[in-house]
């Protein structure tokens, strides 16, 4: 599965939202998995966009064809957009699907790991990691996918911020010691995001 994920600075939000409806034709599309977003809650005005397809040559189709007609409507209400495609890798928790009803937030984490240490970041994503987060209540489902240039692509829907918050204070940084984190990482960024129902596709 190919995971592609859009971070942008808009600027017209009300024409940014329209838009954002005209993607409802996606389904349509040979390969089209589902697609989902929000609004960052750390940085005003900067949507985050995840879209799921079967595969790089159904995106690479879709992209050859349909995309400009449905991207038009929101030319001009947004900048700075950042687009990054990763290659599913595996399940954080279990049975992951890109359904985006239950969730009320996702936490995206993008991680670009030391060369030498990315088996080992990968083995302790799975063993340390991805069990303290299966075993968070609130968190529904999430995935580990990965990028050319050791870029890694951790993204988790959780039921709501309040219960990613206990998750948050309680753990991470005992986890990351466990994990060595800081030894692996060599930049991390992230943000968590306020789904927006209405652009669920």
């Amino acid at each position: 599965m190919l995971v592609k994920w859009i971070r942008c600075t808009v600027v017209d939000r009300r024409g940014f939202e329209r838009g954002q409806r005209k993607w409802a034709g996606l389904p349509g599309e040979p390969g089209f998995r589902g697609q989902g977003g929000g609004w960052s809650r750390r940085r005003p005005g900067v949507a985050h966009l995840f879209a799921f397809w079967e595969s790089r040559a159904f995106y690479d189709s879709f992209m050859a064809r349909s995309h400009d007609r449905l991207a038009a409507a929101q030319s001009g209400t947004f900048k700075d957009a950042q687009v990054k495609l990763f290659e599913y890798r595996f399940d954080v928790k279990t049975g992951f699907e890109p359904r985006f009803t239950d969730a009320d937030l996702i936490r995206v984490a993008l991680c670009t790991v030391r060369e030498e240490r990315v088996e080992h970041f990968t083995l302790m994503q799975e063993k340390v990691w991805n069990p303290a987060m299966a075993g968070s209540p609130g968190m529904i489902r999430g995935m580990f996918a990965e990028a050319p240039g050791h870029e890694f692509l951790i993204l988790s829907m959780w039921r709501s911020a309040a219960e990613h918050g206990k998750y948050r204070t309680e753990r991470v940084e005992r986890l990351a010691l466990r994990a060595q984190t800081e030894a692996d990482i060599a930049a991390l960024s992230g943000d968590i995001v306020d789904l927006e129902p209405s652009w669920t596709v």
